[in-house]
């Protein structure tokens, strides 16, 4: 199983690269490895593009190396945490992605402006206060302005998207990028309406219980 989640890594981080969302060797993508207490992450400075199976790394609940001849990604010990915090959450996205990333330099958070944001983020996205990048400090204020939403700001850095699946986290590294764009143009035009607590618990609630082919009924398309 370990084998299919590498790939999906692999190819995950190459649809970063493809869509601008990082650029060169930075950002990091980590899974769990189903059925155990182990993780797999990105190494550390190796390009996207040039990645096997055999580059990944293994990681431990205490952030030791468990397997692999890789060095990991600098940001280790963030990916755990939020793992430690979260045991909804089956794999991390880190990038560094332009947008985002202007409201990550304002350390303004995005707030809700989409009934997509509502249903798959469940909420603002946050900013968390600045820590130096691959620090315990980093990885602390990370998991606090993350809190049960999917998405968290790193002030100055970039951008952390969370999910319940390679596939999900992905989806919600992408959708923080286009709500980040929608808003700075919808300011250009205005004062942009945001979604209020209500609507997007109710837009949350209605996505999760419904969206899918194997739920019945539903709000979302």
């Amino acid at each position: 199983m370990s084998g299919q989640t590498k790939e999906q890594i692999i190819s995950a981080g190459k649809k970063l690269v493809d869509a601008g969302l990082v650029l060169a060797t930075w950002g990091n993508i980590s899974c769990r490895v189903p059925r155990s207490p182990y993780f797999l992450i990105t190494p550390s400075g190796m390009p996207y593009a040039q990645l096997k199976p055999e580059d990944l790394v293994m990681v431990g609940q205490k952030g030791q190396v468990a397997e692999g001849m890789r060095k990991p990604s600098t940001e280790v010990l963030m990916h755990l945490a939020i793992y430690t915090a979260r045991a909804d959450v089956q794999a991390v996205v880190h990038t560094h992605s332009p947008y985002a990333g202007s409201f990550a330099v304002a350390r303004e958070p995005i707030p809700v402006i989409l009934e997509e944001m509502a249903q798959l983020i469940g909420g603002p996205v946050k900013v968390a206060n600045y820590g130096l990048a691959g620090t315990e400090v980093l990885a602390k204020y990370t998991v606090e302005a993350l809190e049960e939403r999917n998405a968290v700001l790193l002030a100055n850095h970039g951008v952390v998207a969370v999910g319940t699946s390679i596939t999900e986290a992905l989806t919600v590294a992408f959708l923080v990028e286009k709500c980040a764009q929608v808003m700075l143009r919808a300011k250009a035009l205005g004062v942009p309406y945001t979604m209020g607590s209500r609507e997007t618990q109710r837009l949350r609630e209605n996505f999760l219980k419904h969206y899918g082919q194997n739920k019945k009924g539903g709000g979302a398309d």
